[in-house]
């Protein structure tokens, strides 16, 4: 997927590069080195990270002690130090150093002509088939400097490399080994403000381990919220008893961007965000800085990258099966926990809950028919109440009853026509009007209903609307914004269809089964307008747009807290087939007018659980005040 704009929406491209490495022919790697430097800054690179010793050899053994080995190392990084010289590209190799008469296994950190940083090793193995401690020691406690090719340049584990255009891009290294201890120094890295982390290795393959290298990088990249590049030594480096694979790996926070084949050697690439990793780390109050490191400068301008990333159009849903039977069991499990709980909570045995025929109220029923099998109640104990009105359909109206009675609950039908018709007499509305006023009384008519059946029968009201309306405001206040507890307030619709769909797979009510996937093919609507000729008139979608949109703006704005520039891009990416970018700004205005205006319902929602990262709770999730303005907003869309 391609979209083009520059680093300035906080996209990093990173690259880890390996080749058929020649054990002790500095010459040669450095050759190649070089080499894969022109083709990854030919292709818009802004780090490039080479394996352990990649200029000697990870396995030279004895070699090492040699001074033409060593003396040749530093001659070639001396070349590869000048081949950097027009290149603004930060590019991490590996070699042994020298060091008050210590061998030291280190990274050079080279850009533009200049050496930034070394850095040493901090755990040396010394196990099974590694033997390091018999040639390298282990890195020292504070940084020093070491005057080299005319430079004097920082010298130590505790250094983050920063670029002074971009704050954001703070670069931490650690060697092969201090990612397996228990406590990396990546940790210490991120603490100090690394959000990239760069891992020089020469990790021989043995079966079952690259799984274990994967998760190893993704574990700690989630666990420091950090963009963990991993590059491993190239097949050359197989001899004697130990074979070598070029695995190479980047993720960002937990998520694999890119893994190579293994036994492939070549540059592989991907691009990073550091925005959303910044956006993660401000609300992660528990990282402690200690300013114990040295910040090392550098200045890298600007320039227009080709954004090669996947953007899923539905982020709160899986794309593989697997996992998304996985997802919507958990989400089940949780919703039918929470009301299980505070049934418990509140020793009431009785539930009642509106059921229209919608995706919404379906799921509900479903979520508390779950909660009552799980407590030993009888389900006869649910009363479940479809309330027609002006706008109801024989359609929806019979998917109604048909679950209510599949399920086997209690259910009846209260027609509300002539109470609605008796409160605009009362308020002296027009009944002919097809006002704000006609749509929100039958809603809030509704609700009564519910809220005195429940005094009546000495049970709780289940409410039914979801994350993406509570998002939109899309509910009346006092009416269908109001319960005892809602089962559904952490689940957007774009996921709603799927749980129903999942109860639907796993029925063996053939009935009940019908009527789950007619409902699934119902469209979205309030029903709150006349109907023609039995069909639904007003359809939620065109109103307010599609809730695919506005679920994936909610997403990205939510748990990220994207500028709406950077959001219409990566929408772009990610619904290019489906939506032009006229269409996404006209509806992206949309989400944010309604999302910030309507947070006065959002502040007195009833409690019900979370089941996901994007949650939308007063008390938890969402401090947001009820008067902010918008505008902010829709001034920096219509710029684009």
């Amino acid at each position: 997927m391609q979209g083009d704009d520059d680093m300035k929406d906080g996209y990093v491209r990173i690259a880890t590069a390996s080749f058929h490495t020649s054990i002790g022919n500095y010459q040669h790697n450095a050759n190649q080195i070089i080499k894969q430097m022109e083709e990854a800054y030919a292709n818009n690179t802004n780090v490039l990270l080479f394996p352990e010793l990649s200029i000697s050899g990870y396995t030279c053994e004895d070699l090492f002690y040699q001074d033409r080995l060593l003396n040749g190392c530093i001659e070639q990084l001396e070349r590869i130090m000048n081949a950097s010289l027009n290149k603004q590209m930060i590019t991490i190799v590996g070699l042994p150093f020298e060091y008050k008469s210590r061998l030291y296994n280190v990274a050079a950190l080279i850009y533009q002509g200049k050496i930034l940083g070394i850095v040493p090793k901090t755990h040396i193995p010394n196990y099974h088939e590694f033997y390091e401690a018999r040639h390298f020691a282990a890195s020292f406690e504070d940084n020093v400097t070491v005057e080299l090719m005319n430079q004097t340049i920082p010298f130590g584990n505790k250094l983050i490399f920063i670029n002074q255009q971009m704050p954001s891009m703070g670069i931490g290294i650690e060697i092969c080994e201090d990612l397996w201890v228990s406590e990396p120094p990546s940790g210490k890295l991120a603490k100090e403000g690394a959000l990239i982390i760069t891992n020089l290795s020469c990790s021989n393959e043995l079966v079952g381990k690259s799984s274990y290298r994967n998760n190893l990088v993704s574990s700690q990249s989630a666990r420091c919220i950090v963009a963990y590049a991993y590059c491993n030594g190239g097949t050359g480096e197989s001899s004697t008893d130990v074979v070598f694979s070029s695995h190479q790996l980047i993720y960002e926070n937990g998520r694999k961007l890119m893994e190579s084949p293994l036994y492939l050697p070549g540059i592989h690439y991907a691009d990073i965000d550091l925005d959303k990793l910044r956006s993660e780390r401000r609300k992660i109050m528990t990282y402690q800085t200690t300013n114990n490191y040295q910040h090392v400068y550098f200045s890298m301008d600007k320039r227009d990258i080709s954004i090669n990333r996947f953007y899923d159009p539905h982020p709160f849903v899986p794309n593989d099966i697997t996992k998304r039977e996985q997802r919507c069991k958990e989400v089940i499990t949780i919703q039918a926990m929470g009301l299980k709980q505070r049934l418990e909570a509140t020793n009431i045995k009785k539930a009642v809950i509106g059921i229209s025929g919608g995706l919404d109220s379906t799921l509900a029923l479903l979520v508390t028919q779950m909660a009552f099998d799980l407590l030993d109640l009888p389900r006869n104990n649910i009363h479940a109440i479809t309330m027609p009105c002006f706008g109801t359909t024989k359609r929806t109206k019979d998917n109604a009853l048909g679950i209510m009675e599949s399920l086997g609950v209690t259910y009846e039908t209260i027609d509300i026509t002539k109470s609605v018709l008796q409160h605009f007499k009362d308020i002296k509305q027009d009944k002919d009007l097809f006002d704000v006023t006609y749509e929100n009384a039958q809603a809030r008519e509704r609700t009564q209903v519910l809220m005195d059946k429940a005094n009546q029968i000495g049970g709780i009201v289940i409410g039914t609307g979801d994350l993406s309306e509570i998002a939109l405001g899309w509910s009346t206040y006092n009416g269908d914004h109001m319960s005892m507890y809602a089962v559904n307030c952490s689940i957007p619709k774009t996921l709603v269809r799927y749980l129903i769909s999942y109860f639907a797979d796993t029925q063996d009510n053939k009935a009940l089964k019908n009527y789950l996937n007619d409902i699934l093919d119902t469209p979205v609507s309030p029903e709150l307008l006349p109907v023609k000729e039995n069909e639904i008139t007003q359809k939620t979608e065109e109103i307010v747009g599609p809730y695919e949109l506005h679920d994936f703006f909610l997403y990205h704005a939510m748990r990220f807290n994207l500028e709406p520039r950077k959001l219409l891009r990566i929408a772009l990416i990610a619904f290019h087939h489906q939506y032009d970018k006229e269409t996404i700004i006209k509806w992206m205005k949309v989400f944010y007018r309604r999302f910030i205006s309507q947070q006065f319902k959002r502040s007195c929602i009833p409690d019900g659980p979370k089941v996901g990262t994007v949650a939308l709770s007063p008390r938890g999730d969402l401090r947001m005040p009820s008067d902010a303005s918008y505008e902010m907003f829709l001034q920096e869309i219509d710029k684009l």
